[in-house]
């Protein structure tokens, strides 16, 4: 007992046992990824073999340029036409209004806000019949403009982050704009914009993957092949009766989260401190 009697020894065990906390749950976390890793690089025989083998024997790196057979660039394109389009339409229109609930202040502002803070409670597959009834009369069925329009009305969670973060931003700054001359949208642009980059980090990652891994509402609105997304053509390598390969199915899913993977490591501090901020500041 007398090894943790001290302030100091006490510090370096909550350390080592926070160490090991946070190391089993990443482990945990990664298990699917090791998962389809190690599938990945398995000849179709040793999928189903009882019990499994992590490591495989032989390691066929082949399997990766035989999947994308399976998959033209196009749709690689494809998604991430999509994918960027909806994280400038977000990043502009959450942040409009953000700005508005963070720095206007007039009746009914708190009401509206309560409004948007609303949509938490409404899950996006409730209102795709009806979107799909609308873009249907607008002729727009199997085309990208079903995929690409809703995302210029923001979404409520970003809108709130947004609104959390202007927040903390100090008002005063906005009176020394006014008695520069600057309207509202000058100190939007000038002033809240290129002091918000953690937000608008966690904006542009959260709604690129979104949209990069979205499945259903591709699904709905597009008909042609060439026009097919990333995740509905994964579907490709699904087969009837249990003749579904999935080393290759796994190899392909592995390159198409290969992008999200890449964009949160080089915008992890914005996202990271973002998080911080926004949950700090009530």
């Amino acid at each position: 007992m007398k090894l943790f009697s001290s302030k100091k020894n006490r510090q370096r065990l909550l350390t080592a046992i926070c160490t090991v906390f946070v190391a089993g749950m990443s482990l945990l976390f990664l298990f699917p990824i090791l998962w389809m890793l190690s599938t990945s690089l398995k000849t179709d025989g040793q999928v189903m073999i009882m019990p499994p083998k992590w490591i495989p024997d032989p390691v066929l790196w082949s399997n990766y340029p035989q999947a994308l057979r399976f998959m033209s660039p196009r749709v690689f394109l494809n998604t991430l036409y999509i994918a960027l389009f909806s994280v400038i339409a977000h990043l502009i229109s959450c942040t409009l209004v953000a700005f508005g609930f963070a720095r206007i202040k007039i009746r009914g502002s708190g009401f509206l806000f309560i409004l948007v803070l609303s949509g938490f409670m409404l899950p996006y597959q409730v209102s795709l019949i009806p979107q799909f009834i609308l873009f249907s009369r607008w002729k727009m069925v199997d085309t990208y403009w079903p995929l690409l329009l809703p995302a210029l009305g923001g979404a409520p969670f970003l809108i709130f982050l947004a609104r959390q973060f202007f927040q903390s931003i100090p008002k005063e700054m906005d009176e020394s704009a006014r008695i520069d001359g600057c309207g509202y949208f000058h100190i939007y642009s000038r002033i809240i914009l290129p002091m918000s980059k953690p937000v608008l980090g966690i904006i542009a990652i959260q709604t690129f993957m979104n949209q990069w891994n979205d499945f259903m509402r591709p699904l709905i609105f597009l008909n042609t092949a060439s026009r097919y997304t990333v995740s509905i053509t994964l579907q490709n390598f699904r087969a009837d009766y249990g003749m579904t390969p999935w080393n290759l199915l796994m190899a392909a899913s592995l390159m198409c989260l290969l992008p999200c993977i890449l964009l949160f490591f080089a915008a992890q501090k914005y996202f990271i401190q973002g998080i911080v901020v926004t949950g700090v500041k009530g």
